[in-house]
């Protein structure tokens, strides 16, 4: 299953606020380097620049980054900013605030409610934009509340800095905080095979709510997400990928779309080739059966 031929939308659409975007997005952190947050390692320049322009030519429309996201030679923003400005105006950039790293890369303590001003400037200057579409805050495990965070982005949208706002690495009671204080258009949250029950509540409640639920780190499979042996889920995804005449990665990325149409998917990759495959699996349509088998892997 290449995929050479087929395009983003194959997945369909979903609206985020007033901006709909195909449902297979792209995830800009791989394209620093090899391994992320490494400022060991960067990667070719010329390439990573191939694989963003290349994912607008296959359908993609909406692109998930972070002024975080760098390598000792690479920015994702500036990366996306050198590739695809002046921006087409379908195109979603979604962005992160609340982590921060030095120029030495160590990871700074989460932004307090007053510094993500600072932060949402940071990528507005690195993307070269007056606006940004989307803006998630990233809730850090030391950060028990979030409606102060939430709330100063209200402000910032309101001031015309923000589009729209959503949430990452939250859990149920963290969404109602936010809903207390605005609208919230996304939670992305990490979510794949093998996720717990509480995942996959979260995901339930946001479609009931009309909220996009957007994973990061499906392509990963049931081990990454529990630091554990993934056997069980590598052998029903290996089975069914044989069948589809697809990767494992293509029925992991299949799998997330088909858990619901207010799903999103954003894999990242820095490679052109791996970049077509996951567009491709945006055409892949597992049976209820193969649903049915991956889903009881625990």
């Amino acid at each position: 299953m290449t995929g050479t031929k087929i395009s983003a939308d194959a997945a369909g659409t979903w609206r985020l606020g007033d901006m709909t975007v195909n449902r297979l997005g792209f995830g800009a952190m791989r394209l620093t380097g090899s391994a992320a947050f490494d400022l060991g390692v960067s990667s070719d320049r010329d390439r990573s620049i191939h694989v963003l322009r290349r994912a607008l030519e296959l359908g993609v429309n909406h692109i998930d980054t972070a002024a975080f996201y760098f390598s000792a030679l690479r920015s994702a923003n500036e990366l996306i900013s050198t590739a695809l400005a002046p921006y087409p105006d379908d195109l979603v950039i979604a962005t992160k605030v609340g982590p921060g790293r030095d120029a030495s890369g160590a990871w700074l303590p989460p932004a307090r409610p007053d510094q993500l001003r600072g932060q949402v400037e940071e990528n507005l200057r690195q993307l070269g934009r007056d606006h940004l579409d989307l803006v998630n805050f990233r809730r850090m495990p030391t950060v028990s509340s979030i409606s102060e965070h939430v709330g100063a982005l209200a402000e910032l949208r309101d001031a015309g800095l923000i589009r729209h706002i959503g949430i990452s690495a939250v859990e149920r009671r963290h969404l109602d905080e936010a809903l207390a204080v605005t609208p919230v258009v996304c939670v992305q949250n990490r979510f794949g095979i093998g996720a717990p029950s509480e995942a996959h509540d979260l995901l339930a409640a946001c479609g009931e709510l009309g909220i996009a639920f957007v994973p990061f780190f499906s392509v990963a499979g049931a081990g990454a997400e529990r630091g554990r042996s993934a056997s069980t889920e590598e052998h029903e995804t290996l089975k069914i990928a044989a069948a589809h005449g697809a990767s494992p990665a293509q029925i992991r990325l299949a799998w997330t779309l088909q858990q619901g149409r207010h799903v999103l998917a954003i894999p990242g990759t820095g490679d052109p080739e791996h970049l077509a495959e996951n567009v491709a699996a945006a055409a892949l349509h597992l049976t209820e059966d193969e649903l049915a088998r991956l889903s009881s892997v625990e």
